[in-house]
């Protein structure tokens, strides 16, 4: 498998672990593995990162979630995690270097829908 391009520039999205890792198992269920980019944890596994394009950060407006850009070029996706104490989730990969945020957005909504149906079982 490919390790990513190094010079893929990106924002990131942050979200909670929990609607972070529903979010995944929902795009990795799509029709191919090719629906998710690079996604990052924190050291603690609070908080996961999925990278997208650059620009995405000028109209992100998902509740429970950031998204950040850097000095207005968006990041650069490098071979190691660029979170100290983090790691990779899903590592970058040639074939997806970020995650499309219209895709992404639809998996988070339908994360949060997830969790909330499953808390209000309890």
């Amino acid at each position: 498998m490919d390790t990513g391009p190094e010079t893929t520039p990106c924002d990131l999205v942050t979200v909670p672990a929990r609607q972070g890792l529903e979010a995944v198992d929902i795009l990795r269920r799509g029709s191919d593995d090719e629906t998710v980019g690079p996604v990052l944890h924190d050291g603690a596994c609070a908080v996961l990162g999925f990278l997208v394009p650059p620009g995405t950060a000028e109209a992100w407006d998902v509740p429970g979630s950031a998204c950040t850009r850097t000095d207005g070029r968006g990041l650069r996706v490098p071979a190691e995690p660029p979170v100290t104490g983090g790691g990779w989730l899903l590592p970058p990969v040639a074939e997806t270097p970020v995650t499309d945020p219209a895709v992404l957005r639809a998996a988070l909504d339908q994360a949060a829908r997830l969790i909330e149906a499953a808390d209000n079982c309890r």
